[in-house]
């Protein structure tokens, strides 16, 4: 059994996308929460010594003044799109930040180097507290999915999808197709947030992190068949049970706000993930910087996804 080390120290809620021409863009939230940066490499490993560049800051003031969280970086029709969440300040009204959502685009070939738009919002029907989000497409369709507080529920975020429009603009309404329920999405805080997306085997995968994000931190599957509707909520199934955990055997802890990416050669499919390696934290967690990016090849059992344990290969 291999101990798994960090890929990338200090960086939170990790995002890696392979590109058709084979390079490999990273991005997460930088522990000042002011920024986003991107990385590239030729190889996943060689993603620890690239040199970041800074793409986008945030201003002294306004809506997007504060606490830049969670940046994706997506391929979606033709151009480069940095979706992430922002809030006005760091002030907590009624036990939750103000977060929206927004997207930068670049139309340019290198996304390191090419201009980036201003920020758009990606509004929903819903004005709360919403961060998170992730695309994908499916049988030629966009989707968008996130997190959102909805006053009538009771948690901090619920998860949501809905189709595209263009790459900044919902198309339908959204439909929930998870609440935090279990004993073990409602540890600390009742959350469901970070979805990410991995198709395989004829099936729509949904990993996405639940409770407070601490040792508590833990992740949850859903899936939906390949040729079912994926806007009808009955179409998800939901694990009763969460997919990865903390390691107390080996010092992993609180693994979560998972991607999903492909091995250079394109024989493996990979887990990227934050995680601590203490449970000793002062304060509140979100102030911690080191909740650090791991990968680790995911195993295929009778079509689902294993992902092990996060410290372990196995």
């Amino acid at each position: 059994m291999r101990i798994l080390k960090p890929l990338i120290e200090q960086r939170a809620d990790p995002f890696i996308y392979k590109h058709v021409d084979g390079r490999y863009y990273f991005t997460a939230s930088v522990p000042a929460y002011d920024c986003i940066e991107l990385r590239c490499s030729d190889r996943i490993a060689g993603l620890a010594e690239a040199e970041p560049v800074v793409v986008w800051r945030k201003p002294d003031s306004g809506p997007m003044s504060e606490l830049i969280w969670a940046p994706e970086i997506h391929h979606n029709k033709g151009h480069w799109y940095v979706y992430f969440a922002a809030a006005p300040s760091r002030e907590i009204k009624d036990s939750l930040f103000q977060h929206r959502m927004y997207a930068i685009c670049c139309k340019d070939s290198d996304p390191l180097n090419g201009k980036w738009s201003e920020p758009v919002q990606i509004k929903t029907p819903m004005e709360s507290f919403s961060l998170d989000a992730t695309t994908f497409t499916h049988k030629g369709r966009l989707y968008y999915v996130w997190a959102q507080k909805d006053t009538a529920i009771t948690g901090n975020s619920n998860l949501y999808i809905a189709e595209m429009d263009t790459p900044v603009t919902l198309k339908t309404n959204p439909v929930m197709i998870s609440k935090p329920e279990y004993d073990w999405e409602t540890r600390g805080f009742w959350v469901n947030e970070g979805p990410a997306v991995i198709v395989k085997n004829d099936k729509v995968f949904i990993t996405y992190s639940a409770s407070a994000t601490d040792e508590n931190y833990c992740m949850g599957l859903l899936y939906s068949n390949s040729d079912s509707d994926l806007l009808d909520p009955s179409s998800w199934i939901k694990s009763t049970s969460p997919v990865f955990s903390s390691c107390y055997e080996h010092g992993v802890y609180g693994p979560g706000h998972s991607s999903f990416t492909i091995s250079e050669d394109c024989s493996k499919d990979i887990l990227v993930y934050h995680a601590r390696t203490y449970t000793e934290i002062v304060g509140d967690p979100l102030w911690d910087p080191n909740r650090h990016t791991f990968v680790k090849e995911i195993k295929w059992k009778a079509g689902t996804p294993d992902l092990g344990r996060p410290s372990c290969q196995e």
